[in-house]
């Protein structure tokens, strides 16, 4: 361990801070500290004041109370630059990468390099920035246009960036939430290489798998008031769960039938499906009463699966069929018309799932607006009746009614972005990583939902980075390799290692084989 680890000294001292929204108080007197050269990690549900503190520290708001020491110091971390100064950088969950830009571009804001005429010294840049990322492991095109790069490479860009920068203490928020297996490792390489040279990491994260690889102690925030703070080595899953949640959660993961033969018939099927870019092969049947877990790498055609079933993604080869019957399906409004009943559940509820500056009720409501209309005018007391009933399925607080969905926790978000499509009485959900940055309480309630969605006659198509979910939620898995199925996993089967083999690439494992 090194020697800044051994030593009393502290990176970052939190003292009384309290910070107001409104009636909300997002912090209440929260007190903490952090050693020089630790990984910290900061644990809460979300809406439990981690992002305050984040931001706190990263210099976009300031406390009402109380203040930050850093290295031993008072500090006024007034704005970005000044939080910049005391050497503090942030990789936000939330990307601030700019889309139109190229990475080269983005990797200098806001600090390019400025030659004695007033240009850009990009030549120099470019040399120094390639020469970072081939230190920390990282290939990219510095010249593409960030916009058009997956969500995944976006999150590495954003922490190559926040390294770049040389920080003395760096702000890690959310970092693995749009990663996959092979990128958490190098991020976990990463993490121990800047701890080596005495930095300091804050972590932010649900996964406490990662949180025990990473880190040497933990913060926890709930309702923005501080828990307890002590050595991750000291505290078992189950303790910190319930300190997160403030109950006990006695089972994660809802039981789920024992007996096949409850499924029904096949409500939506693959066959010989090739489509968009990256999926070359899919055929399957997804059955009444069944959650279906979709496994597989990052780009190795989930993601063109799923939009090929909502009608976004372009087919190629083979159909789709519902109830039996073939169908074609080119655009949302195809997937749901009432005689097809799909919902799309998409990866970034922010951009793609949900109108941020809309209230609620309008989000969930959207999808299918003309059934609340009569004669042009909308059925203000049908809609709003509707969707009440769904956000009191998704447990959503009722003044999503009438509140804007930015305002929202990125928990209760997500359950506004699912609430949508009971509104919309779908019967077919398609859940692309659902519970990305989603709180492990809840998590919870996500899987009860799914659970009793299928119990009442639903299906679910389900595709998750997190590899325990599709594990102990899913009654079948299919493992996606090269754009192919390579491996169809019954329930008493399943485990992380029977998923991971045909994710990697191992050849020992063949769809008829792994569902015997």
């Amino acid at each position: 361990m090194i020697e800044a680890m051994n030593s009393d000294k502290l990176a970052v001292s939190v003292k009384g801070v309290r910070k107001a929204f409104g009636p909300t108080l997002a912090v209440n007197d929260v007190s903490f500290d952090i050693k020089a050269g630790s990984v910290h990690a900061l644990l809460g549900e979300n809406g439990a004041g981690k992002s305050t503190i984040v931001k706190l520290l990263s210099g976009l708001m300031q406390p009402d109370a109380g203040h930050i020491e850093i290295a031993g110091r008072m500090a006024s971390l007034s704005s970005p630059r000044a939080a910049h100064r005391h050497g503090i950088q942030t990789a936000f969950q939330e990307m601030t990468l700019v889309p139109d830009l190229s990475v080269l571009d983005n990797m200098m804001l806001p600090y390019a390099p400025m030659g004695i005429t007033g240009t850009i010294r990009r030549r120099s840049a470019r040399a120094a920035i390639q020469r970072h990322l081939e230190k920390i492991g990282f290939s990219i095109d510095l010249d593409a246009e960030t916009g058009e790069i997956d969500l995944a490479l976006q999150q590495k860009i954003e922490i190559a960036r926040a390294t770049y920068r040389n920080p003395d203490i760096l702000l890690l928020d959310e970092p693995t939430s749009t990663l996959s297996g092979g990128d958490v490792d190098w991020l976990g390489q990463l993490i121990a290489s800047l701890r080596a040279q005495g930095r300091t990491i804050v972590f932010i994260s649900h996964r406490l798998r990662e949180v025990r690889a990473f880190c040497d102690s933990l913060t926890i925030l709930r309702n923005g008031q501080h828990i307890m703070t002590g050595a991750v080595g000291d505290i078992s899953d189950k303790d910190v769960i319930e300190k997160i949640v403030g109950r006990s959660i006695a089972q994660t993961f809802p039981p789920r039938p024992s007996d096949p033969s409850v499924f029904g018939p096949p409500v939506l099927s693959a066959h010989d499906l090739k489509a968009g870019d990256k999926l070359e092969e899919a055929s399957f049947d997804l059955r009444k009463g069944e959650i279906l877990g979709i496994a597989g790498l990052q780009g190795m055609g989930q993601l063109d699966l799923f939009l090929a079933c909502f009608g976004m993604a372009t087919i190629r080869r083979g159909g789709l069929a519902v109830d039996g019957q073939p169908v074609t399906i080119t655009s949302p409004v195809d997937a749901m018309r009432p005689n097809i009943g799909i919902g799309f559940l998409p990866e970034d509820r922010k951009t793609e799932g949900l109108f941020l500056k809309l209230s609620g009720r309008t989000n969930a409501s959207i999808p299918v607006i003309e059934r609340f209309s009569r004669y042009g005018l909308i059925d203000k007391s049908g809609e709003e009746n509707a969707v009440r009933q769904a956000f009191d399925t998704v447990e959503v607080n009722e003044r999503a009614l009438w509140t804007q969905a930015g305002a929202f926790s990125g928990g209760n978000q997500q359950k506004i972005a699912i609430s949508k499509w009971l509104v919309a009485q779908s019967r077919i959900l398609l859940l692309f990583d659902p519970t990305r940055g989603i709180d492990v309480g809840t998590k919870h309630e996500l899987y009860v939902m799914m659970r009793d969605f299928t119990n009442q006659g639903g299906a679910i198509l389900f595709h998750s980075t997190e590899v325990p979910e599709l594990v102990h939620l899913c009654d079948r898995v299919l493992v996606l390799y090269a754009g192919r199925i390579v491996a169809e996993i019954a329930s008493g089967k399943l485990s992380e290692s029977a998923i991971m083999r045909p994710a990697l690439g191992h050849e020992d494992s063949a769809p008829e084989d792994a569902a015997a």
